[in-house]
């Protein structure tokens, strides 16, 4: 293995290493959770040695100012002031999803008039409207860090892979017999995997078109799903209250995750992998060993459902969003509600990962909101 370069990850915080094996440039990540402005950058550094051999000591020097990069990032803090930049007259029809590249750069957002538009964010203008669906896009995703793809999911029961950069359609991804509800690209960007309303997940070669897996055993719809950090485990939630753990090499189950006395609406998996955690209609989040499959807490507290749900970058809190207009933080260590955030006059739907800034319906209130209007 030859290294070739560093790239740094500002979120959550880490250094990609690009390194050429057997002819093919690859990439892995060194995952750096626990860094903050006031850490040790020599024991960062020798912590990183442990675990990646590619670091060796001719690169430490880059290594020392990539890290210094990182903490200098993280001392600004977060942004304490947002107003609306500009209004995007984006579609015809309601929009029912937004997602942005990984340097924020571009973003998609998808809409019952059945197209993917791609924006610039810098300009606030349309670069590439993506049509071709039948019926409503639903899902939208880059196949980030690489950027170089689009995958959209629709009502008419296809994805298809588009070329990012000229909106031509790469593939048409046939398989499903009802509705996409969900689609994310693997952490490596070559495979996608799609969730439906007829109960299924699907693994497809992004580059090929060709289908690889079919996780087969949910009994009602799938309605969200997501990629371990490592892509080795799929997670897929179902409104037949469970969620599942799939191995992507193999396509088998490694766990069902059965407690909720609920549909479940959200799932997620920690960065390190070691945790899930759901959020269900009976107004409880349930946090999951990965490794084993059991339940390790209940976390409670909400009045009504809750809707949506995200880990921040280390593992260590998770962020529930609910019916009864608030947002709880829990410590996933003790398992405690840290904090109410309180507010909103209506249901959150969504919630930021990156700051865990609350998403609402009451005219929008929050941060790259969408709503009918």
């Amino acid at each position: 293995m030859r290294l070739k370069r560093f790239l740094l990850r500002y979120y959550p915080p880490g250094i990609a290493l690009e390194y050429e094996q057997g002819g093919k440039l690859k990439t892995r990540c060194v995952d750096l959770l626990d860094l903050g402005p006031q850490s040790d950058v020599e024991q960062v550094i020798h912590k990183i040695q442990e675990v990646e051999p590619l670091v060796t000591a001719s690169r430490l020097d880059s290594v020392r100012s990539i890290v210094h990069r990182l903490q200098e990032k993280q001392a600004k803090g977060p942004w304490n002031k947002v107003q609306i930049e500009k209004v995007l007259p984006v579609h015809r029809l309601p929009l029912t999803n937004v997602e942005f590249d990984k340097p924020g750069v571009r973003f998609l957002t998808g809409s019952y008039d059945r197209t993917c538009k791609v924006w610039s964010t810098s300009r606030g203008e349309e670069e590439l409207s993506l049509e071709g669906h039948r019926n409503v896009v639903y899902a939208v995703a880059f196949n980030n860090p690489f950027r170089d793809k689009i995958a959209t999911g629709s009502f008419d029961k296809t994805c298809r892979v588009w070329i990012a950069h000229n909106g031509q359609c790469l593939h048409t991804l046939h398989g499903h017999t009802a509705e996409i509800m969900c689609l994310q690209f693997g952490p490596r960007g070559r495979l996608l995997a799609t969730g439906s309303l007829d109960c299924t997940a699907r693994l497809w070669d992004a580059e090929h078109g060709d289908m690889l897996t079919l996780f087969k055993g949910h009994t009602e719809e799938i309605i969200c799903l997501n990629f371990s950090t490592d892509g080795r485990v799929l997670l897929t939630a179902s409104l037949d209250r469970t969620v599942s753990l799939w191995d992507v090499n193999t396509g088998r189950r490694r766990h069902n995750l059965v407690g909720h006395s609920g549909e479940v609406n959200s799932a997620k998996l920690s960065w390190d992998g070691s945790l899930a955690v759901s959020a269900s209609v009976d107004k409880t989040a349930k946090l999951w060993d990965v490794g084993s499959g059991k339940c390790v807490a209940t976390l409670t507290g909400h009045t009504d459902e809750v809707l949506d749900i995200c880990f921040d970058s280390s593992g260590k809190h998770v962020a529930t969003a609910s019916m009864d207009g608030t947002v709880r933080i829990f410590d996933t260590i003790q398992h405690r509600c840290l904090t109410v955030l309180e507010g909103h006059e209506a249901e959150i739907s969504k919630q930021a990962k990156t700051t865990l800034v609350e998403f609402g319906t009451d005219n929008g209130r929050g941060i790259c909101t969408n709503w009918k209007d």
